[in-house]
């Protein structure tokens, strides 16, 4: 029953408004609002999946990566998004360098957090 779902995932952010901005403007996502329900926007995401993004008054940011975008280049990805204002995460254990890629133990990866504190990743895949 569920293996066929069209399923989909959804985080919180404490102001939605803020959050339009830096997904539509400094990530360049598609973003639009749910008019079916009020306080909701889509990312529609170049898979073809969407994720459902909601304000909440206690929002407490993700303590893990909420989403991942797989990009050919994480170092051409890492170079755009900062001359964006993007500020990459620096994590003395996983050895991230001056930029904050991580290049050891699997594909060069690396860390941002989104206006509420979520995390998300760029990830280098071919």
């Amino acid at each position: 029953m569920l293996a066929d779902s069209p399923a989909f995932s959804g985080f919180s952010v404490d102001d939605l408004d803020r959050a339009r901005r830096f997904y539509a403007e400094t990530l360049g996502l598609r973003v639009a609002d749910v008019p079916e329900m009020d306080g909701l926007l889509r990312l529609h995401l170049g898979s073809g999946a969407d994720v459902l993004v909601y304000a909440k008054d206690d929002h407490a940011p993700a303590t893990f990566t909420v989403l991942n975008f797989p990009v050919p280049d994480v170092e051409r990805a890492v170079d755009e998004l900062a001359g964006r204002g993007v500020r990459f995460e620096q994590y003395p254990h996983l050895s991230t360098d001056e930029k904050g890629i991580a290049r050891s133990g699997g594909p060069p990866i690396a860390w941002f957090t989104d206006p509420a504190g979520n995390v998300f990743s760029v990830i280098e895949q071919e």
